[in-house]
């Protein structure tokens, strides 16, 4: 039996500890916030002792979820790797790239788990367009939400354009290291918090590949999309409904069909491949280093973004 514990319970840490405590051969047995009776609250839902701080819970736990602020990523990882846990951290894995360094050479020297929480890579149309994949040349990703109040500490390019960027990183590898980018265009906006809510973005990779991709919290809908382009194929990939629609060039005619999907639900295999991973001391779907590289473009984005903002007055 596995004893893990979840660190911040917001709304995407409580979802951590249900999925735990029904997960089997775990146990979850510390819900960790700084908010001591949001953790009693938890706790008493799903099990586990409720802790204010992450290093009175060390002992009680062999794992940890950490689903706390990005710009706590850095201290609280940290801390579980010098105390010999092995840990999954939220998307993205850190606020800056010499966190994420820090972050890396401390799991490499202790041979510990750190997997990162691009809950996308588990949805399963996202699984199920990987073995479509056939020299794609350009991507579209559109990502809007409606202005929520969560992940306001970082900008946008951090809390949702990420997602795109991880994914086609991943789609270009195929199995390997992904081409290095080699130009980005961007443009945002500041309109109601003191980060980026909205940004665009198009960038060229070495090997000739494009993306444009669109982030916003300042939608009226939501929409999760991201469209694929190849030599011979167009694929529709809707994170939202999970389904993959798949277009292609027959005797001059375009043909269409619905890829079949078998859905599930992408938090409870993610926090399942994570387990995995600890009993079978296996590399993560999405590693540390992956969560790095997935970082690195979206700072990047960020550094070259002109900021507009509208005057006042």
């Amino acid at each position: 039996m596995l004893n893990v514990g979840v660190i911040g319970v917001g709304y995407l840490g409580q979802h951590h500890a249900r999925i735990f405590s029904e997960l089997e051969d775990v146990n979850l047995t510390a819900v960790i916030d700084a908010n001591l009776k949001r953790a009693e609250e938890i706790a008493s839902k799903y099990g586990g002792k409720a802790f204010a701080d992450h290093r009175e819970a060390m002992g009680a736990v062999d794992a940890f979820s950490i689903a706390a602020p990005t710009t706590m990523h850095h201290r609280i990882a940290l801390d579980c790797i010098r105390a010999g846990k092995d840990i999954l951290v939220e998307k993205p894995i850190a606020a800056t790239i010499e966190e994420a360094d820090d972050i890396i050479r401390e799991s490499d020297k202790s041979g510990l788990i750190v997997q990162i929480g691009h809950l996308e890579r588990f949805n399963p149309a996202v699984q199920a367009v990987f073995p479509m994949i056939n020299h794609p040349v350009f991507f579209e990703a559109e990502r809007l939400s409606p202005f929520l109040g969560r992940g306001i500490d970082v900008d946008i390019t951090l809390d949702l354009m990420i997602h795109d960027i991880d994914i086609i990183l991943a789609l270009l590898a195929h199995g390997g290291s992904a081409p290095e980018v080699r130009d980005i265009k961007a443009s945002a906006a500041r309109v109601l918090t003191a980060n980026i809510d909205e940004a665009r973005a198009w960038f060229e990779f070495e090997n000739g590949a494009q993306a444009l991709l669109t982030a916003s919290r300042l939608s009226f809908e939501k929409s999760r999309k991201l469209k694929i382009f190849q030599d011979d194929t167009f694929l529709l990939v809707d994170y939202q409904s999970m389904e993959i629609k798949r277009f292609s060039n027959e005797n001059g005619k375009i043909a269409y069909e619905t890829v079949p999907v078998v859905k599930h639900e992408p938090l409870k295999e993610e926090l399942r491949d994570f387990i995995d991973c600890i009993v079978r001391r296996r590399r993560p779907l999405v590693s540390a280093l992956d969560g790095r590289n997935a970082l690195k473009i979206a700072m990047k984005i960020g550094e070259m973004i002109p900021v507009m903002k509208k005057k006042k007055g």
